[in-house]
């Protein structure tokens, strides 16, 4: 006897239709048009996800579909819940977002740790945001946010500071990077 799994076979049977070739000199990926309405996919996501990142409305959201399709073909890496990534050099990732736990040396544009997640190593950010836990060495060339539930120990160079009340910081830190991303030595007092 034979089990249906249970990832499979959710959706109800689309009819095959015969396959047709696109016209001589065309392509078949879906470009935007010039009205700026956002087509019908985004690199792979669906139509509702696609529109929703076009124009939602809400505030920090996309208003064009080239923000949206610049925003969606950026590289996002996500290490889920209950997954845990040891031993790695993560590089030309946009966005890391941790729910799990990620051991591992980072240069990037923007990291995202969940209130569960947790990342143990270097991290070299533009823009940091830390709900869960990090260790190790952070730094962080324009923001750091630590929320209530966020808890950031070890080496840490910053540009800006956001704690939240409840948020911990502890170890060396440091403030204030130039245009170079080195720090700055505040003169002697």
């Amino acid at each position: 006897m034979a089990l249906q799994s249970p990832f499979f076979g959710k959706r109800e049977a689309e009819p095959l239709s015969p396959r047709t070739s696109p016209p001589a000199g065309s392509s078949s990926m879906a470009l935007p048009s010039s009205s700026g309405a956002a087509p019908s996919t985004l690199a792979g996501a669906p139509a509702s996800e696609a529109r929703a990142s076009a124009g939602s409305g809400a505030p920090g959201a996309a208003t064009s579909a080239a923000a949206a399709e610049a925003k969606e073909s950026a590289s996002k890496l996500t290490v889920g819940p209950n997954i845990k990534l040891k031993g790695v050099e993560i590089t030309d990732c946009d966005t890391l977002v941790v729910e799990g736990i990620v051991e591992a040396t980072m240069d990037s544009r923007v990291i995202r740790i969940a209130e569960q997640g947790a990342f143990k190593g270097s991290a070299e950010i533009d823009i940091a945001e830390i709900h869960g836990a990090f260790d190790g060495s952070l730094t962080v060339r324009d923001k750091l946010v630590i929320y209530s539930t966020g808890r950031v120990t070890g080496t840490v160079r910053y540009g800006k500071l956001v704690v939240e009340e409840g948020g911990q910081l502890s170890g060396e830190i440091g403030f204030g990077f130039n245009g170079g991303g080195k720090p700055v030595v505040p003169p002697p007092a």
